[in-house]
């Protein structure tokens, strides 16, 4: 039986690599070559965002204020710009007025991002997604804002995490106090 499949293996090896002996450029035709490098030449074609900037800091400003800034770009790619969604990184980041016509090669857009920094105490640094026909597919820029606490805010915040954490205390005192009983109904 090994005999038999060392036999096997030889001829099956035998059979690969002479069959590999074909010279694989006669099988290449030129025609598909230039098929391949017009296709390839004409994949490289795509629109590129070019920003005024990447990245927009509000600097300090006061928890609960909403603050937007525009970002401008230029279509700097050789075929028009298509920008099919702008989205924030989360509810309180909010892009708008962006432009859903073609924008052609060396033209001009921008778009609008508004920040709410309700609840949102502290340094916060959130990302816009492009999606558009680039390269890559999605261009990312950011915003940053340091919101200075508000004292009635933080008040009702330290408040809820006291209630939740009563809550908490409660429910695993109630556990351990069910847990005991269940324990000692079974000791009998």
């Amino acid at each position: 039986m090994i005999r038999k499949g060392f036999i096997l293996l030889g001829a099956m090896s035998l059979v690969l690599f002479t069959s590999c002996k074909d010279d694989a450029s006669k099988k290449i035709k030129s025609e598909n070559v230039a098929q391949a490098a017009e296709r390839d030449a004409v994949a490289k074609n795509f629109a590129a965002i070019t920003f005024d900037k990447t990245e927009h800091d509000f600097g300090t400003i006061n928890e609960g204020d909403q603050v937007e800034t525009t970002f401008k770009f230029t279509n700097t790619g050789n075929t028009p710009l298509l920008i099919s969604n702008i989205k924030g990184s989360c509810g309180c980041t909010v892009p708008k007025d962006y432009p859903t016509t073609p924008i052609a090669p060396g033209d001009s857009g921008k778009f609008t991002v508004k920040y709410n920094s309700t609840n949102k105490p502290n340094l916060k640094t959130n990302t816009v997604t492009v999606t558009a026909n680039t390269e890559k597919g999605r261009e990312i820029v950011r915003i940053k804002a340091f919101a200075t606490p508000n004292p009635e805010l933080e008040a009702k915040r330290a408040k809820a995490k006291a209630d939740r954490e009563a809550r908490m205390k409660a429910q695993q005192e109630a556990q351990k106090a069910a847990s005991a009983k269940t324990e000692a109904g079974h000791n009998h």
